[in-house]
Parts: structure tokens; C-alpha cells; sequence
């Protein structure tokens, strides 16, 4: 600091006009992310099956009656829908909404 307090008062406003337009510059090179919580959910299969398998049977009951188009077995569309729901084992699903970000894994 040199001279009249003014000129110190100038030097001190120049430096403090520097170092916030350095913090400035540097906020702005790298956003900070927002926080958002995060929902973790899973939801077992084996339960979902064990709940759902009585629908199943009256489905298969109902479909051995149904004609069906092109000769597709009844049988073998419900088991090729089980093995689509079996191979789900392990899917992780992320919903990223603007409040919070939502995992579901099913098990």
C-alpha cells in the first residue's frame, strides 16, 4: 500500500474485483450438480410369481379353449412369457426426475 488512502482503498477494490471475477470464472468452468436424493427400490420376482401364479393357471385354463391364430400353442406362449419375466433377474432401471433420482433393481 502506497501513498493516500484513497489510493490504497482503489488498490484493495482492484484485488477484490480480480479475485471475484477469478471465483466467478471458475464457478462457471464447473457447475457443482445439484443433490438430489436418491430413491432406491427393488422388487423381488419370486413374490410377484408367487402371487401372480394362480392368475396363471386360469390364463392357461382360458387359453386351451381360445382358438389360436396360426397355430400357436397355448402352452407354448405361456411359457415363453415366463421366460421373458424369469430373464428380468437383475435389470436396473434409473428414472431421473428433476427431484430425485430413482433406482429400481428387480431381484
Amino acid at each position: 500500500m502506497s501513498g493516500t488512502p484513497i489510493r490504497a482503498l482503489a488498490e484493495i477494490q482492484a484485488r477484490a474485483a480480480r479475485t471475484s471475477r477469478y471465483q466467478r470464472r471458475v464457478h462457471h468452468e464447473r457447475p457443482r450438480p445439484a443433490e438430489r436424493p436418491v430413491i432406491r427400490l427393488w422388487l423381488p420376482l419370486t413374490a410377484l410369481f408367487l402371487l401372480l401364479s394362480p392368475f396363471a393357471f386360469l390364463l392357461l385354463i382360458v387359453a386351451v379353449f381360445v382358438p389360436w391364430p396360426r397355430g400357436v400353442s397355448p402352452l407354448d406362449a405361456v411359457l415363453t412369457v415366463g421366460r421373458v419375466l424369469m430373464s428380468l433377474g437383475g435389470t436396473e432401471i434409473d428414472v431421473q426426475a428433476p427431484d430425485a433420482l430413482v433406482r429400481l433393481k428387480i431381484v
